[in-house]
């Protein structure tokens, strides 16, 4: 399985150090507020990623941590009136909730910084001992970043040439901001409620030695992936480099890889722009989990991708005909033209995920079955399947409903109940117009996929 090092800037060949398990840390939410859909296209190439290791018959350790201590968090709880801990509750649960809508698997351990202060104090107090880190007038430890050798190497930055001797207390800052940047934060009236004694007063963590410490108490000092979105690579993949090996003496991560940005329709996501979206707000608006999965794996994790509403149009079409195919697909002996489909989705899984021509392998399966038949097929989607996440199998299966269908659903059965027909027609018009196909039975209603609607 090839993969492309940011690190390195080349290819290589992903196998574990101990040639049975990747061990692969991923950075998780800060859970400040609900998760947009820029934050999805992360988890999702994290999740194909995942399963594409056990695709290829390796077994994986992920571990995706939770910022529930940072500037966002502190500002939130405090602003909201309520403990950290009640205010960010709701949006972990809320995360959860998402990554089941959207079929992404769920990693072996959810670290919650909160949960581990001692970890971080005492990888603080290593680099202290090394001399690499110093107690600023306040109270705050700052990594010294210049008596790092080599840091930068991931970014591929030359920091002689950028502005230097500044301490960058706050959790994220740009690259100008080049400087020694906060291990622990003093506490601040700002900070309220929410600190932890530590050797050096009372404080909290920043945010880069967060990941470091749960990385390496859960993976080992050194393992095998990291992952995150381009814009997390630097500062902060980079100063969980320094940061880890500066205390270790070893290499930290063998591989990185990182996803490029989403954007909307073109342009940058933003609320000025009205083209910020969280998943709720896209399956308020009648859209699937799968469907919304579609549109943010069929695109290469290093190019950009656009998120626009035709496309999910386009993934609504793509997905019934696929749904259409597979209920004409039987086990049994599997053909040679359906291997050899089978073997072309291999090679572009992996070819670094190249999850377009996967897919372009998928729909010519599903062209071969439509003139040739499904028998011997059905493994061959299943097994596609194991990576991409996206197809129903069985009749039993088609039941994720959106939440406008199930309004829908839930007042055409108070009409029918009510015995005003007129009404029941004109909703089951709208349910049409939405692409769904409702039938009546002695058990109720009926809401399938309307795939001729979708064509």
């Amino acid at each position: 399985m090839k993969v492309f090092n940011s690190l390195t800037r080349g290819f290589v060949e992903l196998s574990p150090v101990d040639g049975e398990t990747v061990r692969m840390y991923t950075c998780g939410p800060t859970v400040y507020n609900f998760a947009h859909i820029g934050n999805f296209r992360a988890y999702a190439f994290e999740d194909v990623l995942r399963r594409a290791v056990k695709f290829n018959g390796m077994k994986v350790k992920q571990v995706m941590n939770l910022t529930d201590v940072d500037d966002k968090t502190i500002r939130g709880a405090n602003a909201a009136g309520v403990p950290l801990a009640d205010y960010t509750r709701r949006y972990k649960e809320a995360f959860f909730a998402d990554l089941a809508r959207l079929n992404i698997e769920p990693a072996e351990v959810y670290p919650a910084a909160t949960d581990h202060i001692p970890e971080m104090i005492a990888l603080v107090a290593r680099l202290m001992e090394k001399g690499i880190a110093y107690r600023s007038e306040d109270g705050s430890v700052y990594f010294k970043v210049r008596e790092f050798p080599g840091y930068g190497r991931l970014a591929h930055i030359d920091f002689d040439s950028q502005r230097t001797g500044l301490r960058c207390a706050a959790d994220e800052y740009d690259k100008e901001n080049v400087g020694d940047f906060a291990l622990w934060k003093a506490w601040e009236e700002s900070d309220g409620p929410v600190g932890w004694d530590s050797p050096w007063g009372r404080g909290r963590p920043g945010w880069h030695i967060e990941c470091s410490a749960m990385s390496m108490k859960y993976l080992g000092e050194t393992f095998d992936l990291h992952t995150g979105g381009i814009d997390n690579l630097f500062p902060h993949h980079e100063n969980e480099i320094a940061q880890a090996e500066a205390a270790t003496g070893k290499e930290f991560v063998r591989v990185w890889m990182h996803c490029a940005h989403l954007r909307v329709n073109g342009e940058k996501m933003s609320k000025s722009l009205g083209n910020f979206f969280t998943l709720r707000d896209l399956l308020e608006k009648g859209w699937t989990g799968r469907e919304i999965r579609f549109v943010l794996i069929n695109a290469h994790y290093r190019s950009g991708l656009n998120f626009a509403f035709d496309a999910l149009e386009n993934a609504r079409r793509a997905l019934a005909r696929v749904d259409a195919c597979v209920e004409k697909a039987t086990d049994g002996e599997t053909p040679g033209w359906a291997s050899e489909r089978l073997d072309e989705f291999t090679a572009a899984v992996n070819d670094d995920l190249n999850l377009p021509k996967a897919f372009a392998a998928l729909f010519e399966l599903v062209r071969d079955v439509n003139g040739k038949g499904g028998g011997g097929t059905l493994p061959v989607f299943r097994r596609m399947d194991e990576v991409l996440g996206v197809i129903f199998f069985g009749r039993a299966a088609k039941t994720e409903l959106p939440e406008e269908v199930r309004r829908l659903l839930d007042l055409r059965a108070a009409a029918r109940k009510a015995r005003d027909w007129g009404e029941s027609d004109r909703l089951r018009g709208e349910l049409a117009a939405l692409g769904w196909s409702v039938k009546d039975s002695r058990g109720g209603q009926e809401c399938t996929r309307a795939v001729d609607a979708v064509k």
